[in-house]
């Protein structure tokens, strides 16, 4: 080996060049996150959660990480605000300490799950009979994990335009999979009878005559609107993107396209109030019209360069570039401009498989700790969640993880193997 090869092997780098990287390195893996907000009040029952600024502890440092949460309350505003108050702490809840972030993004799907159920179980102990609608969104890096009940969306525009709906429509008019959901369980689907046979309005669920299958809260309407939320996880680019989320006042009035059109090139403060100024122009002020634009941003963002919008078909999910079973689940290394990559998605109303976990996290769910509400319970008194499924064989009944005795209730009532246990209708005003 020459004197010169071996110098150049053991040549130092400048500290101003490794800080430099270090920098580099940093911009590139952490995003800037912008976001506006509006709202035209038609019956205050539309509320919003903002946090650009949440820390958790990670080895020796801390991560931050941004929540958006849009809450469209019903029959009044209680609801609406509980979850307001307490969803992201009963999601935060569900997730083991000392994860890494890999493994802490990895187990949000689930701990959303257990946080949506327990904010509704917790709820019902109030006996109010609001309702709302819940769409939520967190974002961690380039990773945006959103789940969803009822009829608000979420819409994703990627940094070269390509379009991705991120949420669920849980409307019973046009989800047929919901409609079978229901009658299977026992409950009824139908348009509101007004006598003579007349049937008018839109698909509702019976009883109570709400047009939704998922909410949190609606404690007078039988068990089978269940708050097990559509959950999706994707991946953007680091060219980032931009997060429209918006209550059924905007959605009824715009299209995904129009509303994300509408508002092309301005910031988040402006683009918020734009696109409820469009909707109540287009269809009037029929509802609360509230709207939360998020964009996601490369800390140096690069030129604005023109481009040409793909078109939108159905639910774009072919645009998702599926994650491979031999990846890491986050990938490492940076995808290439407008690749969207699917982590996850997830829309069953049954716990057993919502709860499960295939991830080899082995405090994903503690042996003595029920897996929706967190309380503590003595040995042998949890119940799995796979106890009579009809598949023994798939699930051992013995393996967890496991509710308490309540839980187990409201599971069970979710699946209509059990009464409701609600409030009913008429026991408190």
């Amino acid at each position: 080996m020459s004197s010169s090869t071996r110098d150049e092997q053991h040549q130092t780098v400048p500290l101003s060049v490794l800080l430099k990287r270090e920098l580099l390195s940093e911009k590139i893996e952490r995003p800037e996150i912008v976001h506006g907000q509006a709202c035209q009040s038609k019956k205050g029952e539309d509320f919003t959660l903002l946090k650009t600024d949440c820390q958790r502890l990670v080895g020796d440092g801390v991560s931050t990480y941004s929540v958006f949460g849009l809450f469209d309350g019903h029959n009044g505003s209680a609801a609406a605000i509980y979850a307001k108050e307490n969803l992201l702490d009963n999601v935060l809840s569900a997730i083991p300490p000392d994860l890494n972030r890999d493994e802490w993004v990895a187990a949000l799907p689930r701990a959303l799950v257990a946080g949506f159920v327990k904010t509704d179980k917790d709820f019902q102990q109030k006996a109010q009979k609001s309702g709302t609608t819940v769409t939520f969104v967190i974002v961690e890096r380039w990773v945006v994990t959103v789940a969803s009940v009822g009829d608000s969306r979420c819409v994703l525009e990627s940094s070269e335009g390509g379009i991705y709906y991120l949420s669920a429509d849980h409307r019973l008019e046009t989800n047929e999979d919901e409609r079978v959901r229901i009658t299977s369980s026992g409950g009824e689907v139908g348009r509101l009878n007004t006598g003579g046979g007349a049937e008018v309005g839109p698909l509702r669920c019976w009883p109570g005559g709400l047009c939704l299958s998922r909410s949190v809260g609606d404690m007078d309407i039988g068990e089978f609107i269940v708050p097990v939320p559509h959950v999706k996880q994707v991946k953007l680019s680091t060219g980032g993107g931009r997060l429209v989320i918006c209550s059924d006042g905007v959605w009824d009035a715009l299209s995904a396209e129009v509303a994300l059109d509408s508002c092309r090139g301005m910031s988040p403060e402006v683009a918020a109030p734009h696109i409820v100024k469009e909707a109540v122009q287009a269809k009037g002020l029929r509802d609360d019209t509230t709207c939360i634009v998020v964009d996601i941003l490369p800390q140096e963002k690069p030129p604005s360069v023109p481009h040409t919008k793909k078109p939108v078909k159905g639910m774009l999910k072919a645009m998702f570039r599926k994650r491979s079973s031999e990846s890491s689940y986050v990938d490492k290394d940076y995808l290439e401009a407008d690749v969207v990559e699917e982590l996850f998605e997830e829309g069953s109303a049954m716990l057993s498989e919502r709860l499960d976990t295939k991830y080899p996290l082995c405090n994903m769910f503690k042996l003595f700790m029920c897996a929706v509400c967190q309380v503590e319970m003595k040995p042998g008194e949890g119940i799995s969640i796979h106890e009579g499924t009809p598949n023994p064989g798939k699930s051992r009944p013995w393996d967890g993880p496991f509710l308490c005795e309540s839980c187990q209730e409201k599971k069970e009532a979710m699946e209509g193997k059990r009464a409701s246990g609600r409030v009913s209708s008429g026991s408190d005003e």
